[in-house]
C-alpha cells in the first residue's frame, strides 16, 4: 500500500473534519492498536475515532490482557514491539479467539516479516507511514468480515467430501433426476453412448458412472480426449502402430482400443475428431475389428464406447464436417446433461461437497464453511463454465480466506460485483435521472415478475427497496457516507458496495444513474 502523510486529520466525502460520533451511532465496533509509537497511536485514535471505539496498548503485555478482558472485532498490531515479536502476539491473539482479524503495521510492507504474518492468516498488513484513507478502509473491510464471521455460516465445511466421483450424483433437480434415470437404464445395456453438454458440465463422470454400473465394471476404464492430440497421434493412441510405422515409431505401440479389450473406452470431444480417424473408428463400432497404424493384421477387440461431445454434430454433418454415419453409431442412446444454470438448486450442495474437499486438501482446520451473503452471490450466478467453474472457485475461496467464513469479499468480481473504487464520487454524469416518486414503481415491479413467471419476485423486490431506501438516506445526509451508514445501520465499506452495483451517482444530487 502507498506510504502518505503520516498525521492527518480525518475527513469525510465532503470534505469536511469528521466528529468523533453521529448522534445516528448506536454501538461502534471496537479497535485495539498495539504500537509502541505514540505518533501511530494518536493518528490511529484520531482517523479510526469515526468508525470505531479505539483502544490503544504501548506493548505487547498490556495488549494482550486487554484482548483476554474484552471483546475486539479487530486489531491492528506492530510488527515490532519492545517486549514481544508481533507474530507471537499474532498467535496468541489467535489461540483466544480466532476470529479476530488481525492487521498487521510495518516499516517495510514487502519484508520478509510481512510475508511470514500473511502466511500465518494475518487479516493484512499495512506500511508505515500510514495513509489514513487505506488505513480506515481495511480497518472497516476488516471489522465487516468480523461482524459476517460472527453470523452462523450458511454452507457448513465440515461434510465429508466422499468420493471424487460422487460429484455427479449431487443434487435434486428435476433435470438431473432424468440424467440419474437415463444412467440405471442403459448402464447394464451394451450399446454405445453418446453424452451431450457443455464444457465442464461433468460428461467424463457421466462415462464413469455408466462403466461402474455395468457389467464391464471389473474391466479396465480408458479415457481419451481426442481435442488434445494431433491426427496423426490421435489414431496411433488408439489403434496402435507397428514399428517404422512413421518417423518417430522405434517400437510397437499397443492403442487404446486393444488395451482396453473388454473394458469401456471415453472418447471426449469427439467432434474434434479427423475425418480420417472417424472411418476406422466407424469400423470399430460396427465390426469390432481395426489395424494397427503401418500394419496389416487385422485385429480384434470387444469394447464399449461411451463419447462426449459439446459441439453440435448434427450442424457438423450438414456442413460436410463430421460423418452422418459415425454420428448414428454413436448415438446409440444420447444422455443429454444440463448446464449448471440449468439446475441452480443444486449449487449449495455442490458448494458443500467441494468446500469440504478443500478444506482437507489445503489443510484449513479452522474454515466454518460461506456466509449467508456468499451463498446468495453463489447461488444466483449462472457459471458459465459451470460445475468445472464452481469447483475451481470454492477452491480458490478456501485457499485466499484467512478468515474461518468466506464472505463475498473472497469472491471473483465476476461473481460478486465489482468492487468499490475508493471514496470519490462517481465521475460519470447522469444523463437521466429517475422523474417518478420514490418507490412508487414497486407495484408495477412485482406485477411485471408475475406475468414473466418470475421464481425470484421476492429477491429483486428486496433489491428496489434496498435501492430506494439508500437513495433516501444518501440524499437526506447530502451524500454524506459516514452518516449514510450509521443512519442505515451498516458499514461504510457495504455502502460502497452497493452505491457501486446500484450505479448511484454522488453529485449535488443523489441518483440512480440510467
Amino acid at each position: 500500500m502507498a506510504a502518505g502523510t503520516a498525521l492527518q486529520a480525518p475527513h469525510n466525502e465532503t470534505g469536511a473534519q469528521s466528529a468523533p460520533r453521529s448522534k445516528w451511532s448506536k454501538s461502534m465496533p471496537s479497535l485495539l492498536v498495539i504500537d509502541d509509537d505514540r505518533t501511530i497511536l494518536a493518528l490511529a485514535e484520531r482517523a479510526l475515532a469515526p468508525i470505531a471505539d479505539v483502544s490503544v496498548a504501548a506493548d505487547a503485555a498490556t495488549g494482550l490482557n486487554q484482548i483476554r478482558e474484552g471483546n475486539f472485532d479487530a486489531v491492528l498490531l506492530d510488527i515490532q514491539l519492545p517486549d514481544q515479536n508481533g507474530l507471537a502476539v499474532y498467535c496468541e491473539i489467535r489461540e483466544h479467539d480466532r476470529r479476530i482479524p488481525v492487521i498487521f503495521m510495518t516499516v517495510e510492507a514487502a519484508s520478509k516479516t510481512a510475508i511470514e504474518a500473511m502466511q500465518l492468516g494475518a487479516f493484512d498488513y499495512i506500511a508505515k507511514p500510514l495513509n489514513v484513507e487505506s488505513l480506515r478502509d481495511l480497518v472497516e473491510k476488516a471489522i465487516e468480515q468480523r461482524q459476517i464471521s460472527s453470523v452462523p455460516v450458511a454452507i457448513s465445511a465440515d461434510d465429508e467430501g466422499g468420493d471424487q466421483s460422487a460429484e455427479l450424483f449431487i443434487g435434486r433437480s428435476p433435470v438431473m433426476l432424468d440424467v440419474f434415470k437415463a444412467v440405471g437404464k442403459v448402464a447394464k445395456q451394451d450399446v454405445p453412448i453418446l453424452v451431450r453438454g457443455e464444457s465442464g458440465t461433468g460428461k467424463e463422470l457421466v462415462a464413469r458412472a455408466l462403466f461402474q454400473y455395468s457389467h464391464r465394471s471389473d474391466e479396465t476404464f480408458l479415457a481419451v480426449n481426442c481435442a488434445a492430440l494431433p491426427d496423426n497421434l490421435l489414431e496411433s493412441e488408439l489403434f496402435g502402430h507397428e514399428k517404422g510405422a512413421f518417423t518417430g515409431a522405434e517400437s510397437r505401440r499397443i492403442g487404446k482400443f486393444e488395451q482396453c479389450n473388454g473394458g469401456t473406452l471415453f472418447l471426449d470431444e469427439i467432434g474434434d475428431m479427423a475425418p480420417s480417424v472417424q472411418a476406422k473408428v466407424l469400423r470399430v463400432l460396427q465390426e469390432q475389428r481395426f489395424e494397427r497404424v503401418g500394419g496389416n493384421k487385422e485385429l480384434t477387440t470387444n469394447v464399449r464406447i461411451i463419447a462426449a461431445t459439446n459441439r453440435p454434430l448434427e450442424q457438423m454433418v450438414v456442413d460436410g464436417d463430421y460423418r452422418e454415419d459415425l454420428l448414428y453409431r454413436l448415438n446409440g442412446v444420447t444422455i443429454e446433461l444440463p448446464p449448471l444454470r440449468d439446475r441452480l438448486s443444486d449449487v449449495p450442495a455442490l458448494i458443500r461437497f467441494f468446500l469440504a474437499q478443500a478444506k482437507i486438501e489445503f489443510n484449513k482446520p479452522d474454515l466454518e464453511g460461506l456466509s449467508p451473503e456468499a451463498v446468495d452471490l453463489l447461488t444466483v450466478y449462472e457459471w458459465p463454465g459451470n460445475v468445472r467453474q464452481l469447483r475451481a472457485v470454492i477452491r480458490r475461496c478456501v485457499l485466499d480466506t484467512v478468515m474461518p467464513v468466506i464472505t463475498p469479499d473472497t469472491l471473483p468480481d465476476a461473481i460478486a460485483g465489482p468492487r468499490p473504487n475508493g471514496n470519490k464520487p462517481d465521475a460519470k454524469s447522469a444523463e437521466t435521472l429517475e422523474n417518478q416518486a420514490p418507490g412508487s414503481q414497486l407495484p408495477q415491479l412485482v406485477k411485471r415478475l408475475l406475468k414473466e413467471k418470475s421464481t425470484n419476485v421476492y429477491g429483486e423486490a428486496m433489491e428496489y427497496m434496498e435501492r430506494f431506501v439508500i437513495l433516501q438516506v444518501l440524499q437526506a445526509t447530502d451524500g454524506n457516507q459516514s452518516q449514510a451508514a450509521e443512519i442505515l445501520g451498516i458499514t461504510r465499506g457495504k455502502l460502497r458496495d452497493r452505491i457501486n452495483s446500484y450505479n448511484i451517482v454522488l453529485k449535488s444530487d443523489i441518483a440512480v444513474e440510467s
